[in-house]
Order: structure tokens, then sequence, then C-alpha cells
């Protein structure tokens, strides 16, 4: 069964991690997902990792679904606009789901040897900035472009890839700003939305084990339980493939619109919807909604 069979995605950063995972699982319940990135075949991001979109568009079609890339960097307002000016013209002007993963903390992580412990002073200030670059300002540059699509459909699912369902400070202030932002960016995505009928979430993945996870901890995703000597807590990390169905359950979910605006985690929507992560565990990182109301924003725990 393919719930999704004759749905158009674009997932924004597709390129590994998180991204790749979704996109496959859109592929395997049969979108036509579009992939982008900086990374190509002979021509890598300035990450300098072996990752593709190319193969993950080929993981796409090979899942069942339809695997498309463009190479764009979202930072580029033309790139963008031109991305989905062809996706337009393709899909007939269908779009029904857009995923913003561009991950700016990659950027600080790989060439300023992000320290938790040092205080915002103490990084370079046009690492810090660039995070915003990445982690936030391309997402409102995809949306900007992306979501006339669905406005003119009077439908569709925004989906806001952060860290954390909560407000709880993350660490450092770069990391933390960028990564709460895009919680308050479907917030206020969600309030101008709900009138065309289009659910915007902020959605985390819980402890990712990502290609660049399991190179830290020496092991493959075969052997990955061997990384529990090193953090007892990898024994509760997920696969990007994860919250890849987590979004699949939102997408597919005829009542979305009840829950935009919120800040959900992988965890908790496989506990509601059902499903698991591809090795059949139901890991558990973060719990509950995060929730906007009068009171202002809380967490509202699993019953």
């Amino acid at each position: 069964m393919q719930p999704l069979k004759g749905k158009v995605a674009v997932v924004a950063g597709a390129t590994r991690g998180a991204g790749r995972g979704i996109a496959c699982m859109l592929g395997e319940a049969g979108a036509t997902v579009y992939c982008t990135g900086r990374s190509v075949r002979g021509k890598p991001s300035p990450l300098n990792r072996p990752e593709t979109i190319e193969e993950t568009a080929d993981m796409v079609t090979a899942r069942g679904g339809i695997g498309l890339w463009a190479q764009v960097d979202h930072t580029q307002p033309e790139q963008v606009k031109s991305l989905f000016e062809r996706v337009k013209e393709e899909q007939n002007g269908r779009l029904d789901i857009l995923v913003n993963n561009i991950p700016g903390d990659l950027f600080l992580h790989v060439t300023s040897g992000l320290q938790w412990a040092t205080p915002f002073w103490g990084l370079p200030l046009q690492n810090g900035l660039q995070m915003q670059l990445h982690g936030i300002h391309t997402h409102i540059i995809t949306s900007y472009y992306g979501v006339p699509l669905m406005v003119e459909r009077g439908e569709g699912l925004v989906i806001e890839v952060t860290d954390g369902n909560s407000l709880e400070y993350r660490g450092t202030l770069y990391y933390d700003l960028a990564k709460v932002s895009a919680i308050r960016l479907a917030f206020a995505m969600s309030i101008e939305l709900r009138k065309y009928n289009i659910a915007v979430v902020a959605v985390t993945p819980g402890y990712l084990r990502s290609e660049a996870m399991l190179e830290k901890f020496g092991v493959t995703e075969n052997n990955w339980q061997d990384g529990i000597k090193k953090d007892p807590d990898f024994a509760n990390s997920e696969t990007p493939f994860y919250i890849g169905r987590a979004v699949v359950a939102l997408a597919s979910d005829p009542n979305v619109m009840k829950k935009t605006g919120r800040a959900l985690c992988s965890c908790s929507l496989a506990l509601e919807y059902g499903f698991t992560d591809i090795d059949g565990r139901q890991p558990v990182t973060y719990r509950g909604e995060g929730v906007f109301n009068e009171s202002g924003f809380v967490v509202v725990q699993d019953k």
C-alpha cells in the first residue's frame, strides 16, 4: 500500500541524514520526491562528504517512489525560485509536501569544532551567523517560493525539521537560536496558512544515527550497538528513516490540520500512529507535543 501515491514532495536538504531518511520514506509511500541539496557526483558541498542528492533520488525510486534531484543552494533565492518553477511546470502546479531540512548546525560542527561549553563570544562570529543563514534563512526562502503552489490548490503540509520539541536551552546560543527559531517559524506560518488548509509543523528526530554519527562512533548500521560502549544513550538512537516514517504518517493523516503549529517528535508520533523504525524498534528520546497557547508554550506529554 502506498498512501502517498500521486503526491508531490520537495525535501530541501535531502543529501544525507534526516533529509535522506524523509525522502526515502516518502518514496516508499509512493510519492514523487524532489531531492535538493548542494552535493552532486564529482562536486561535493564544502562539507566534503561522499553522499549526493543523485544517490538519494535513486534510493527514493528503489523504494517505489519517483525520485528526482535538483542541485540547489537554498541560501540563493534565485536558485530556489527556479526549483519551484520547475516543480510547477513538471507537476502541473502540484506540491503537497514541503520539508525544510537545511541544517545550519553541520556548518558549525564541521568548520569550527563546536564546543558546547564555549560561550557565544568564544566561537567564530561568522560561523554563528552562517548557522542562522543556513538553518533559518534557507527555510524562509524555500517556503517563500514553495508555499504559493500549495495556496493555489488550497491544501498542503510544511515540515520544519528541528532539534527538540520544547523551548529549553540547547547548549550554545547559535545552535539554540536556529533550532528554536524553526519551531517558532512553524507556528507563525501555521497562523497565516490555516485559512488555506495548509498544515505547518516542526518535527524533531531523537538521537539520530546519521552517516556522520556512525562515523563518529566508528561503527556502521550493521554493528551500531558497539557505539553504546562509548555512549550508553546511543542505545536509544534511531535511524533517519524513523523521522521519515513520522513525516509519512503526518502526510497521510486526513486530520493533520489538528496538529498545525505544533512541535512534534518522531517517537511520540510513532506511538500515536503505530509505526516503528526500520529495525522494528520504537526508540524514545523526546516525548509529547510542544503547543503554543494563551499561556505561552508548553509541552503536552503523551498520555
